[in-house]
């Protein structure tokens, strides 16, 4: 992820009040915080993340307002100037106390309200003038007022707001502190830009949008996802920045894909049903999930030109690079030592300087290949949908559109996520995508062509090599792992993905209830492998290892249970504190909705046959006791 905030970049915006604003960086905008204000988007732009803004108040001649940089002693300042918190009302002496215990208040007295940092009085009362039987004195009108007249970010209007209570006196540390900071949550201008990463979308997607559409699952589910997974990144694509090996194309033509010399790793298998929040969490684990940083040069290209720039300023950029180029065309000329010489007719010689040749990339020969396959053969994703179409919408927050289908290779979820349907993976003959080979032209039949019936052509022929490609690399398994968030019933997606897992592989099932998942642990349970092993079914009489992989189930068995091992069921949920000095207890209240669990487990091969346990057994000592009585 990049350190610095780019054009068209998704954000999050801690506002003052808690909430989180997520919005796109679009550059020469502007961006509206509703009562806060506005400001223009450039004012962020290429500025670091984690930095706190204050928006001042606009200017005559300006309809918006500018940013300040809140340093962190003015974050800080109740912190750091609580050694000297005597001059704050909370801890002025108290008034004196008559005979009968009430409180004297002295005539005459000026209450003033002093900054602690510059020692400026912010604003002064007397209170003779406050009503004694009111504790905040201003009105709501009055306070709608000082809101719309408000200055320096609201800082006066919190300060009048603490000089209004009668009672501010009264107040204990924590009472004035907990005062204050609700006001300033309630009316400071201030926000802070956070990078949009998959926590911050998940809490943002739970707390203030639809939590069904994630399976209300929470911050910490995710992470005992990929932990239990184990996913991580798995390797560097052989064939990314190297000629492919002679032999080792997938070409879909062939039928299939033919077996590699050598085992794939960090291949995961994936079934989401979340909007891609959990394709999204996966791949930040695997580092395919942000674009590679480019330099500041290639930011700079990239970056959109103001369309208030000077004409003076864009003939010098424009002369400046056509100097440029001469000078390096000169260059290449001068050094060029494959100048051909050739005479004409009137004896004149005529230099051709070779031109600058393209570097070609490993890829280019298969540029007008349309059968030629682009994703990678390591720390890939593969993800199994039930529709038409994968629901991949919040995958759109990290500049990857699945439907987009001219969005090139710049972004690695492009060669390193594959998708496929259920129908494809199980009944691919009936796919119409898969079984219906496009026709193939001729070059003079192409050329033929106009140029949309070339463009569909290529097009076809280019997807059904890769639905091609995905489905006969699934079907052919050795996945390092598998990861369940889904609504269907896990009895049903594991019977036809645990197959595809390679040895060792671990498994993952996210669930809503708790009720799935037992009975899911219970097809795997000790009991039930024992009596397989035991007294298998009449069914599985006579079948191998591998036609018993793929057991269709009964009612007594609907798994294969020697399948798997180490079956168990968890849950997390994370606590949130109140950390005060003394006061440091967790909170009683949280958000609600499912708790959520987790089933996991290990991939296992049975054995075939007996086993048994060979080699030479030692004679038993007698003990000393029956030696004697012998």
């Amino acid at each position: 992820m990049h350190s610095l905030v780019q054009p068209n970049a998704w954000v999050a915006l801690k506002l003052p009040s808690g909430n989180v604003k997520t919005l796109q960086v679009v550059p020469n905008t502007t961006i509206a915080l509703g009562k806060y204000g506005s400001f223009p988007s450039n004012l962020i732009i290429q500025r670091p993340y984690h930095l706190t803004y204050e928006l001042e108040d606009r200017r005559e001649t300006e309809n918006f307002n500018r940013l300040r940089v809140v340093p962190a002693s003015e974050l800080y300042s109740d912190i750091l100037s609580s050694g000297t918190s005597s001059t704050s009302p909370g801890t002025a002496t108290p008034a004196p106390e008559d005979d009968d215990g009430a409180t004297v208040t002295p005539m005459g007295v000026e209450y003033s309200l002093v900054d602690p940092d510059s020692g400026v009085v912010v604003a002064k009362t007397d209170r003779a003038q406050l009503d004694v039987s009111a504790r905040q004195t201003l009105s709501m009108e009055e306070i709608e007022q000082l809101k719309r007249d408000a200055t320096d970010a609201g800082k006066d209007l919190i300060a009048k707001l603490m000089l209004s209570h009668t009672a501010i006196d009264q107040k204990t540390q924590y009472s004035l502190a907990k005062y204050k900071l609700l006001k300033t949550r309630k009316y400071i201008r201030r926000f802070c830009v956070l990078p949009l990463d998959v926590p911050m979308l998940g809490n943002w997607l739970l707390d203030e949008k639809d939590p069904a559409k994630i399976l209300e699952m929470r911050e910490e589910m995710i992470a005992l996802l990929g932990c239990w997974a184990n996913v991580h990144f798995g390797g560097k694509d052989r064939c990314e920045n190297a000629e492919p090996e002679a032999g080792s194309e997938n070409k879909a033509a062939d039928g299939g894909n033919k077996p590699e010399s050598e085992p794939t790793a960090g291949r995961w298998l994936v079934v989401d049903d979340t909007g891609g929040l959990l394709v999204a969490a996966m791949a930040e684990r695997m580092g395919v999930l942000y674009p590679a940083e480019t330099d500041d040069s290639a930011a700079a290209k990239q970056q959109p030109t103001s369309p208030q720039m000077k004409r003076g300023e864009l003939a010098g950029q424009v002369e400046l690079n056509v100097s440029v180029t001469t000078e390096g065309a000169q260059r290449a000329t001068e050094q060029d030592a494959s100048k051909q010489m050739e005479t004409q007719e009137g004896g004149q010689a005529v230099v051709k300087a070779t031109q600058p040749q393209r570097k070609r990339h490993a890829g280019d020969k298969h540029r007008h290949d349309d059968l030629h396959v682009p994703y990678a053969r390591s720390n890939t994703l593969t993800l199994i949908h039930a529709n038409s179409q994968p629901n991949l919408s919040y995958l759109r927050y990290f500049d990857f559109d699945h439907t987009n289908p001219n969005q090139g290779l710049d972004h690695p979820l492009a060669r390193h996520l594959m998708t496929l349907s259920w129908l494809q993976l199980l009944e691919p003959e009936l796919d119409s995508a898969y079984s219906a080979t496009p026709p193939q032209a001729t070059p003079e039949e192409l050329r033929s062509w106009k140029a949309n019936r070339r463009g569909t052509y290529h097009r076809k022929r280019r997807r059904w090599a890769k639905i091609r490609h995905v489905g006969d690399g699934t079907r052919g398994g050795g996945f390092s792992g598998l990861v369940v968030a889904s609504a269907m019933d896990p009895i049903s997606v594991l019977r036809h993905t645990v197959p595809l897992l390679a040895g060792g592989a671990p498994v993952a099932v996210y669930s809503q209830a708790i009720e799935p998942l037992t009975a899911l642990a219970d097809c795997y349970s000790v009991s039930r492998r024992a009596a397989w092993i035991a007294d298998p079914p009449a069914e599985a009489a006579g079948h191998s290892a591998e036609e018993l992989e793929r057991w269709p189930g009964t009612d007594e068995f609907p798994l294969n249970p020697s399948l798997l091992l180490g079956a168990s069921i968890q849950t997390s949920r994370v606590r949130r504190w109140q950390v005060l000095p003394g006061r440091t207890h967790p909170l009683m209240t949280s958000k609600g909705g499912a708790e959520g669990y987790v089933f996991t487990a290990w991939r296992v091969k049975p054995a075939e046959g007996k086993v048994e346990a060979r080699g030479k057994t030692r004679p038993r000592k007698r003990k000393a006791a029956e030696s004697q009585v012998l």
